[in-house]
């Protein structure tokens, strides 16, 4: 019944209201579980606005401030958080090693390569920048990146203490690997000759690499271990009770902030074609998902060959945690040797073509993060339900592959059946 001013009960209202209320708390908390990605675009229009302020010699010294003192968190928190026996299990795993550094300094500059003499054969007048393709080139052959794919590792439900051991192992070779490796994989043609024969000294640029190695990564990493050692089980309890994890997370937005700071700044990604800034962006995108479905289907072999007698060590399945630890380790880039590297071995070319050569790294490494973020979400699914089954140390006895597509199915009919509801 109405009163005389036509106005329904308040206690008719107050269920809409509570309800109207209700469904405007769930956006808000479904937006704030994106805050990394939120965090993301705010780091990038930072970055643009005003790259001075974190770019490599800006105002917060970002080449110590972030590539020591981040990292050092990021690396501190992952000694507190590993058990030791599960870091001497994985150094052990010889397997795990061929699979994620065959796909980082083999696979990877192989295809690659082949991607760079398509394009040269089908464009002639050069419209994509050839400093971006000997960009590219450089990319394909350093090691995967420090401390974004440990946090996703975790941040996933995978086997962090496997990568972190593949970090460790890819940047003390990629010093090594990566100069020479570059050089010989550059096309022999008169346009490639700056690259070929522009080479620096590259003595300056090891001391930088493995003191940062050193101080930012294994320093950490052994305090943090030494303090879990000691109170093992206080330790533990400290670290689920203040959610350190997602202080790495929230670390790596600084990453993105410097990354982009120095590129923008350096004004190289402005001067490029618009051939070239459209292919390096959606390349981008399709190299990393297709690198990752090579390590997924790499780590978990079809039934078919991890059946056969003769292939069964070669071709078995790892555990649902170490494949998700090689689906972030095996594509992934470091920016944090890539840059110092790319200066150093071509110090005497002219800066501006540097700058332009270090856009396919900066741009990789940087989207290859905000590409990681979604897998993320897939790949906890895919752990999860693989647990529900008892599959988590049988391997090879279920099929993997399907439950996968099976939750991106289903994610999606999730994400439709909001929508419905909402509307």
């Amino acid at each position: 019944m109405e009163n005389s001013t036509g106005a329904a009960p308040a206690q008719e209202r107050t269920p809409g209201r509570r309800l109207a209320v209700a469904k405007r708390v769930l956006m808000l908390m479904l937006i704030l579980r994106q805050w990394l990605l939120i965090g993301m675009g705010v780091a990038c229009v930072l970055a643009y606005f005003f790259p001075n302020v974190a770019k490599h010699g800006g105002i917060i010294k970002s080449e110590y401030s972030v590539m020591y003192g981040v990292i050092a968190i990021i690396f501190l928190v992952s000694g507190l958080s590993i058990p030791r026996q599960k870091l001497f299990t994985q150094f052990l795993n010889w397997r795990l090693h061929l699979v994620v550094q065959i796909i980082s300094f083999l696979f990877i500059p192989s295809l690659v390569l082949a991607v760079v003499h398509i394009i040269l054969a089908g464009d002639p007048s050069g419209h994509i920048d050839r400093a971006v393709l000997a960009g590219y080139i450089f990319t394909a052959c350093i090691p995967t990146t420090i401390a974004s794919n440990v946090v996703m590792t975790r941040a996933a439900g995978g086997d962090d203490a496997a990568a972190l051991v593949e970090v460790l192992l890819a940047n003390i070779l990629g010093p090594f690997v990566t100069a020479a490796w570059t050089v010989a994989l550059i096309p022999n043609t008169a346009e490639f000759d700056v690259w070929r024969y522009g080479g620096g000294s590259l003595g300056s640029m090891y001391k930088d690499v493995f003191q940062q190695l050193g101080l930012s990564v294994l320093l950490p990493l052994f305090v943090g271990q030494l303090v879990r050692w000691t109170w093992p089980e206080r330790t533990a309890s400290v670290v689920q009770k203040t959610k350190l994890p997602k202080l790495a997370s929230a670390c790596m937005l600084l990453l993105i902030w410097t990354t982009f700071s120095s590129c923008f700044a350096t004004g190289a990604l402005q001067t490029l074609s618009v051939q070239s800034v459209i292919f390096v962006v959606f390349f981008n995108i399709g190299l990393y998902i297709v690198l990752t479905a090579v390590c997924f289907f790499t780590s978990r072999p079809p039934l078919f060959f991890s059946s056969r007698g003769w292939s069964i060590s070669i071709f078995k399945r790892m555990s649902p945690e170490e494949t998700i630890a090689v689906c972030f380790c095996g594509p992934a880039k470091s920016t944090a040797l890539g840059i110092p590297l790319l200066y150093a071995m071509w110090a005497p070319v002219d800066l501006f073509i540097k700058a332009k050569t270090s856009v396919p790294v900066l741009l990789y490494t940087t989207e290859q993060i905000c590409v990681a973020h979604f897998f993320v979400q897939l790949f906890r699914q895919w752990h999860a339900r693989i647990a529900e089954k008892g599959d988590v140390e049988q391997g090879p006895s279920h099929e993997a592959e399907p439950e996968m597509v099976q939750t991106l199915a289903e994610s999606h009919g999730v994400l439709g059946r909001d929508e419905e509801r909402n509307n």
